[in-house]
């Protein structure tokens, strides 16, 4: 079958609730095009609004809360209800332990935690109803993210506190035998490749139905659908599965978190389909993708048709995870003008520093990538790794594509590899630039297959200048 780029089809009835309720917040850009592509980095990071959270405090104790009492459940949806009957606020939740089930924000709120405040989310999976949601980049019904707004504007969690998913309880149900799956136990295995293949076929998305019996793993925070999104201050932990997951967005703020997790798919960060999104001063130490930015997976991707474009990641520290800035391999909707500066990356359980993944199932196209003074202590396998051969590889008709890649003043301390970079035949990597970086503790030689454009200008590997790798 003959690579192609997909079509878009007729929406359903829950896609144009999900697509149109945000649409009409999405102004068309018309300013003149910057010079330089960190000038553009700047101009996205300085026009991003903050959303407008009224001056009103809701505390959830007001509403029976308890700290180290039975569920708050109940309490903190009736002090949502209070903030935005008054026409919104900050529900402020106190110093404390608070158990709670879903949560749902709305509006003109914020959800601020506290010094010294958590919520620690229950493992029942009875406590999260139904939602038309996305799950690894496909749309369908399924149980509530643990936090979650859809079709919101001006929207927060605020505060130093923190949202404890006690995920171990949920990780044995991705299969995992090092997350306590043993044969017997339910997995995730046969919802997943019934979503996938529903998908495929075009089933509509509400008849895309699981929870109970399906073992799909909710993420711990959702926005979607939303415009003018903050998360700030906050500690994110033990996600049942992806951490902070903004999906179909506008105007993303992530300042100041931290997230920690080493449990299965448990990435940081995952801008997917988002429009506009500042990632700064945040710390990643993941069982998955530090940050991976996506745009749908295959046919409903395609459908769907919302590139991920204008994300400035900066001042960031990455640990543990499989990449520090991933692109993929969801990313059927295409990626567009990324932008990663400042970051520190260190952790012999860090795969790679820069990792693009993606294939001829997902197609999508990966442009204008820009990386510039990235210090790393060592990553356990490349620096920087580009694999069109992931997981389905050359078996699809859908082209991949990735140009524009340009990487500056990266500083590696130990890597095995400098770059593993494998496009497909007919589908090469192009435009890729290293431009004054070093790469030290270099035990083996650089993969490179299926390029059309290495550039390399003031490189040094293992001390010694390289003209190739």
């Amino acid at each position: 079958m003959a690579m192609q780029r997909g079509r878009k089809v007729t929406l359903t009835t829950i896609d144009r609730r999900t697509m149109l309720g945000a649409a009409a917040l999405w102004p068309v850009a018309t300013a003149a095009a910057p010079a330089s592509p960190w000038q553009a980095a700047r101009r996205i990071a300085d026009t991003i609004p903050a959303p407008a959270i009224p001056r009103r405090d809701v505390p959830i104790t007001r509403h029976g809360a308890v700290a180290g009492g039975p569920p708050a459940t109940a309490a903190i949806a009736a002090a949502i209800a209070a903030c935005a009957a008054a026409g919104g606020g900050r529900v402020v939740v106190p110093p404390g332990r608070f158990h709670t089930g879903a949560i749902r924000l709305g509006s003109n709120m914020a959800l601020h935690l506290s010094a010294g405040a958590t919520l620690v989310f229950s493992t029942d999976p009875a406590d999260y109803p139904m939602v038309a949601t996305r799950w690894e980049g496909v749309e369908c019904v399924n149980y509530a993210p643990l936090v979650f707004a859809d079709g919101e504007t001006d929207v927060a969690i605020t505060g130093t506190g923190t949202l404890d998913g006690q995920g171990a309880a949920w990780w044995p149900w991705s299969s995992g035998p090092q997350f306590g799956w043993k044969p017997g136990m339910p997995d995730q295995r046969a919802a997943r490749t019934r979503l996938f293949a529903m998908a495929e076929a075009g089933v509509p998305v509400a008849e895309r139905r699981f929870g109970a019996g399906g073992y799909l793993r909710p993420p711990l925070v959702q926005f979607q659908n939303c415009a003018r999104v903050l998360v700030e201050g906050v500690t994110l932990r033990d996600s049942p599965l992806w951490n902070c997951h903004a999906v179909l967005c506008r105007d993303v703020v992530m300042r100041g978190v931290a997230v920690r997790g080493h449990g299965p798919n448990n990435d940081g960060c995952n801008p997917e389909s988002v429009d506009r999104m500042l990632i700064e001063r945040c710390t990643f130490d993941t069982g998955d993708d530090c940050i991976a930015i996506k745009s749908g997976r295959n046919a409903n991707g395609r459908r769907v048709a919302r590139p991920a474009q204008d994300i400035v990641i900066r001042d960031c520290r990455m640990r543990a995870g499989h990449g520090g800035l991933v692109i993929g391999s969801e990313i059927s909707g295409d990626v567009r003008r990324v932008f990663m500066e400042r970051c520190t990356m260190d952790s012999p359980d860090l795969w790679y520093a820069v990792r693009i993944k993606n294939n001829a199932m997902r197609g999508g196209a990966v442009d204008q990538v820009h990386c510039r003074d990235i210090r790393v202590g060592q990553v356990a396998r490349a620096a920087i790794t580009c694999d069109f051969n992931y997981e389905e590889g050359a078996n699809g008709g859908f082209r991949p594509s990735l140009s524009n890649l340009l990487i500056e003043r990266m500083d590696v301390a130990r890597a095995p590899q400098v770059a593993d970079i494998q496009g497909l035949p007919g589908a090469p990597v192009s435009d890729i630039t290293l431009r004054d970086c070093r790469f030290a503790g270099v035990t083996r030689p650089s993969v490179v297959a299926h390029i059309d454009r290495l550039g390399l200008n003031n490189v040094r590997v293992n001390g010694r200048p390289v003209s190739r790798i």
